[in-house]
């Protein structure tokens, strides 16, 4: 009786423990799969950053090149011109101003004791002293518009100075001007000629009170951002 109830017990004892061993091992597989699991997560979330990151990398635009208007405006028609097509092109703006700056009567080519009109006899006289020869960071702008009025058939002098003091280097120059009547005729050639460098464009004339839409359509038709 005695050996019979330490078998029961022995077997009892067995039993207990099959069962306790087998929880363990299934609670252990568990916590295994579990952290395999938030492994994964884990990489997929990394490999989502990185690909999130290079697809920003690749559509992220390129603001390396820089467009400066450059104008003088003997009465503001060149002005007017000159912002337009900087804020058509995003550009930034420069005026060049004479350290004497031209009156009215300075202007008025009828009279022939006029300062204009001495300067147009005697080129001697047409060195035009300027406030600033050399915009701010030059060296960054790869296009550069230059704007003046037609006087005798040929840019303002006061743009002369600017054009001799500068390095065109590398930069793409467009010429523009305003007249009452004058075409732009080759006073763009002849700046070109004065600056020696630069890669220089074909200009435009517009009338003197030019609208602002047709400046812009201009600028639009050269594809600057191209």
């Amino acid at each position: 009786m005695k050996i019979k109830r330490i078998v029961s017990v022995a077997a009892t004892f067995v039993l207990a423990l099959g069962l306790f061993t087998g929880c363990g091992a299934a609670s252990s597989g568990t916590t295994t799969t579990t952290a395999n699991n938030n492994t994964t997560v884990a990489q997929d979330t990394v490999k989502s950053t990185e690909a999130a990151d290079s697809t920003t990398a690749q559509t992220t635009p390129s603001t390396d090149k820089k467009t400066l208007v450059v104008y003088y405006s003997a009465t503001g028609s060149t002005k007017a011109v000159a912002q337009t097509i900087a804020e058509s092109a995003d550009a930034d703006i420069f005026e060049i101003t004479p350290v004497n700056p031209y009156t009215s009567d300075d202007l008025n080519w009828n009279n022939n004791n006029s300062r204009v009109s001495k300067e147009h006899n005697d080129e001697s006289l047409r060195n035009v002293e300027l406030t600033k020869v050399t915009p701010d960071n030059w060296d960054s702008y790869d296009t550069v518009f230059i704007g003046y009025p037609i006087w005798w058939y040929i840019a303002a002098w006061p743009v002369d100075t600017f054009v001799k003091g500068n390095d065109f280097t590398g930069k793409t120059v467009i010429p523009f001007c305003t007249s009452a009547s004058s075409g732009i005729g080759d006073s763009g050639t002849r700046l070109q000629k004065m600056a020696g460098t630069g890669n220089w464009q074909a200009g435009q004339r517009f009338s003197s009170g030019a609208s602002a839409s047709e400046v812009s359509k201009w600028v639009k038709s050269l594809k600057l951002g191209n």
